[in-house]
């Protein structure tokens, strides 16, 4: 009975329990799973730093309110954010890596940066 190398199909010569007939096949194989596993999170990624490009351009001060129309046009995506923080109030803020945002209404973000003082 002759095994076949998982990557690129050649028969194996050797051992009986060997998967790839080389190290190159089995480094170009698991390659390929880990690629395919991690699309998603690229992706994810992806939007996330577009959300922190987005809202680092519109809070050159630290703190700004703009209309959320605004982001809508540039392509930010209100559905990934790297963390949430809730204020004593109960608002909260949601952000992208250092940069967050706080929904006022339907029409108005809040868009700040991270302080050491938020998390106390």
């Amino acid at each position: 009975m002759s095994v076949k190398c998982k990557s690129c199909g050649e028969t194996i010569i050797g051992r009986s329990d060997k998967k790839f007939c080389d190290d190159q096949c089995r480094n170009t194989f698991n390659s390929k799973i880990k690629r395919e596993h991690e699309a998603l999170i690229i992706e994810i990624n992806k939007t996330l730093r577009k959300n922190r490009k987005i809202l680092k351009q519109f809070n050159p001060e630290g703190r700004t309110t703009i209309r959320r129309e605004y982001l809508d046009k540039l392509g930010f995506d209100f559905r990934y954010h790297t963390h949430s923080y809730t204020t004593k109030a109960n608002n909260i803020y949601n952000f992208c890596y250092d940069y967050g945002y706080f929904k006022i209404d339907e029409e108005k973000v809040l868009i700040v940066n991270w302080q050491p003082y938020m998390s106390e």
